[in-house]
């Protein structure tokens, strides 16, 4: 999966639920918060804009990474 570099902005208690949360799940706190962001754009209903070509390798990735979020969010109740 392809990665960018960003900058952004969080409150502290939110950066400290991210922190607590990725250390549990044992991953880096930049991996914690892309999951939850790609959970939680699935979740309020955010679908990919397809592409009118070809899918790019990246784009065919993005989809099951999203359909794998998707599930694991059902199977989490």
């Amino acid at each position: 999966m392809a990665t960018r570099k960003v900058t952004l902005s969080l409150d502290s208690g939110a950066l400290e639920f991210a922190e607590r949360a990725a250390k549990a799940h044992g991953i880096s706190v930049s991996s914690w918060l892309s999951k939850a962001a790609r959970r939680e754009a699935v979740r309020t209903g955010y679908t990919p804009q397809r592409p009118s070509a070809e899918p790019e390798p990246a784009a065919e990735a993005d989809e099951t990474e999203r359909a794998t979020a998707e599930k694991d969010m059902r199977a989490q109740g």
